[in-house]
């Protein structure tokens, strides 16, 4: 169980290493237009939207590290086809292998090692388990995109290199690990259909309400925080920020994001669940309609804050999920969290980006923020 959390930890910090995290700037660099990049986008969602689910039943089916493994061999592909690229559908193809890569992994690491703690009898040790990968990522994250700041003036394509180096190195832990027994009544074996994984999960979603409406709170919140950390990078570029001031800026993103997952465990016990996501909804909102009036300085205040949400809400829902979701549909179950989150993406991010175009990135965000309010309100307010 010991080697197994060390080697997950290992891997996350690989596989989350986020050299990439500028790709909006990159492909600008590469004659992109915003449109363009909106699409490659909605393309990655897309796929995503596609192939989540079936992903998280791989795993369910045939076990968690021939699923990670293919996410890391899609993971390499996907840097050599950016790397190559020439025109827009090249990089489109390059979106859908991102896509495949990020499936999966997505929810199949976190089910791979609640099910070690399972197998020795320690889920209780989860919450902490699901901050220190969290932290994890939140250190790897802004580490990676701190060197892409470093090459951001015409050396990115460095960034693809070293994306595909993690991935090999990602590879190499998954290898090592042990593969741990679930907890069901009938092991995986042939007579273990994915169809019958696919109707048990669906069951499990028809009978528990609020593992739904978990869900789709979780994909909203993480869409328009997303939407909005992308975009942002526009707005560094258009107000022609310096790399020491993006460094700056990450550094400092990186320290409270880290703070935040620390955090974590603690609100979780201070508030009931229904309160902590209401606050967490109203603090989103108030970011969000802040950039109506906000000058830059107030912009990337609201940067920070909201980086910071993120941070707090992912181990957050992890936590959540895995105390209502059974082990043997628990990375079929993350998945359809997954494809939530990427359903809404495909729509939202080209709706965003038009919005920015057609009017700037605070009317346009700012504007989200007060939809976030009211809905927020009508939602809460009837629970």
């Amino acid at each position: 169980m010991q080697r197994n959390l060390h080697l997950g930890y290992g891997y996350t910090a690989l596989a989350y290493f986020g050299i990439t995290s500028l790709w909006v700037i990159f492909l600008q660099q590469r004659g992109l237009s915003l449109v363009q990049i909106g699409l490659c986008e909605s393309i990655f969602h897309l796929t995503s939207l596609l192939s989540e689910v079936p992903s998280g039943m791989l795993a369910d089916r045939f076990g968690y590290k021939i699923v990670l493994m293919g996410g890391r061999v899609a993971a390499i592909v996907h840097a050599i086809i950016m790397l190559m690229a020439t025109n827009f559908w090249w990089f489109a193809l390059g979106f859908v292998l991102q896509a495949w890569a990020y499936n999966l992994q997505s929810g199949t690491i976190e089910a791979l090692l609640y099910d070690s703690l399972a197998e020795n009898h320690a889920t209780e040790r989860f919450p902490v388990v699901t901050k220190n990968m969290n932290m994890i990522i939140e250190i790897a994250t802004p580490v990676g995109v701190l060197l892409a700041g470093g090459l951001i003036h015409g050396h990115l394509n460095v960034t693809y290199l070293l994306y595909a180096l993690s991935a090999g190195l990602a590879i190499g832990c998954i290898l090592q690990l042990h593969e741990p027994l679930r907890d069901q009544t009938t092991p995986a074996t042939d007579a273990q259909s994915l169809i019958a994984i696919s109707r048990s999960a669906a069951k499990w979603l028809r009978q528990f309400s609020a593992l739904r409406h978990l869900m789709v709170f979780h994909a909203a919140f993480s869409a328009l925080g997303t939407t909005y950390y992308y975009y942002f990078q526009s707005v560094m570029t258009a107000k022609g920020f310096s790399g020491l001031l993006i460094s700056g800026i990450l550094v400092i993103t990186a320290i409270l994001n880290v703070g935040g997952v620390q955090l974590t465990p603690w609100l979780q016990r201070k508030w009931p669940q229904t309160q902590l996501l209401r606050g967490l909804a109203i603090v989103l909102a108030g970011a969000l309609i802040s950039a109506l009036w906000a000058n830059t300085l107030g912009l990337v205040g609201g940067y920070l804050l909201i980086n910071l949400l993120l941070a707090v809400i992912e181990p957050l829902l992890s936590n959540y999920y895995n105390q209502l979701i059974p082990s043997a549909q628990r990375a079929t179950l993350l998945s359809v969290s997954s494809m939530i989150f990427s359903l809404m993406m495909v729509v939202l991010f080209p709706v965003m980006g038009w919005l920015v175009e057609q009017s700037s990135f605070a009317v346009a965000f700012g504007g989200a923020g007060v939809v976030v309010l009211i809905c927020g309100w009508l939602v809460f307010h009837r629970q």
